[in-house]
C-alpha cells in the first residue's frame, strides 16, 4: 500500500526544512520507505476533508490503506516500529531512543517555538524583550543538560535514532538564532544529521516543493 503524506502547498518555512513534514519526509527516506506527497493550501488544511484527517486541521497527515494518523511524532514512531533503521532491536535500548524522542517534541521543542514565534507576532509588545529573555534562558538550559550528555559522542544512544531525528529536527529551529553557536558539540551534531543521505533527499523533496510554488 501506497503511504501519502500531506505537506504545505507554500510553505511558511521557505523550504527551510522546518516544516513538520520535512520529519515524516525524513523518516521514510532513512528505512527506503518510497511515499507520495499531497499538497495542502492553509484553506484546504481548514476544510472537511482534511479536519477528518488532522482535527486540528495542521500537517503532516500520514495514510497507508485504511490507517490514518497525525501528529509527527506519533507518525514517525509508528514508521520506526514497523520498519528497521530508527529503533535499535535491543529491548532496553529501544526504549532509551522511544525516551529521547518524547525528551524531544516535549522538553527542548516548547520553548524553541515559542522563541521563534515571540520573534515574529510579539515583537511591538510591551514585553518582548523581558519574553525573549526568559525564553532564551530556558532554552539554554535545555541545551547545556543536552550538551552534557552528548559530549563527544556521535549520537545520544549508541547508532542514529528516531530519537536523534527528532531532536535534530527540534534543533535546526534555532538557526536563525545565534544560540546554537555556543554549542559546538551539538551543532557538529546537527551537521553530522544533515549529512546523511536520507535527510539530504528529504530537504531536497521539501525544497522542490517551495520552489515550484515560488516559480522559482
Amino acid at each position: 500500500m501506497t503511504i501519502t503524506i500531506t505537506a504545505f502547498e507554500r510553505s511558511p518555512d521557505r523550504g527551510r526544512g522546518l516544516a513538520r513534514d520535512m520529519r515524516v519526509r525524513w523518516a521514510l527516506e532513512e528505512v527506503g520507505e518510497p511515499y507520495e506527497v499531497r499538497l495542502l493550501s492553509f484553506k484546504a488544511m481548514k476544510e472537511p476533508a482534511h479536519l477528518a484527517l488532522q482535527p486540528f486541521g495542521q500537517i503532516p497527515t500520514y495514510e497507508e490503506g485504511d490507517l490514518t494518523l497525525f501528529e509527527s511524532g506519533a507518525i514517525i514512531f509508528h514508521i520506526a516500529e514497523r520498519h528497521t533503521g530508527l529503533l535499535p532491536d535491543d529491548a532496553n535500548a529501544r526504549a532509551r531512543a522511544i525516551s529521547w524522542m518524547f525528551a524531544a517534541l516535549n522538553t527542548v521543542e516548547p520553548p524553541i517555538v515559542d522563541h521563534s514565534l515571540t520573534r515574529i507576532l510579539e515583537r511591538d509588545q510591551p514585553w518582548y524583550e523581558h519574553r525573549l529573555r526568559a525564553l532564551d534562558e530556558s532554552i539554554r538550559k535545555r541545551l547545556d543538560s543536552l550538551s552534557a550528555r552528548l559530549g563527544d559522542a556521535e549520537w545520544l544512544d549508541g547508532p542514529f535514532s528516531a530519537g536523534d531525528l527528532l531532536m535534530v529536527s527540534v534543533l535546526l529551529r534555532l538557526r536563525s538564532s545565534n544560540i546554537l553557536d555556543a554549542y559546538p558539540n551539538l551543532a557538529a551534531y546537527v551537521a553530522r544529521a544533515e549529512a546523511r543521505p536520507a535527510y539530504q533527499r528529504a530537504f531536497a523533496a521539501q525544497l522542490a516543493v517551495f520552489q515550484a510554488a515560488s516559480g522559482g
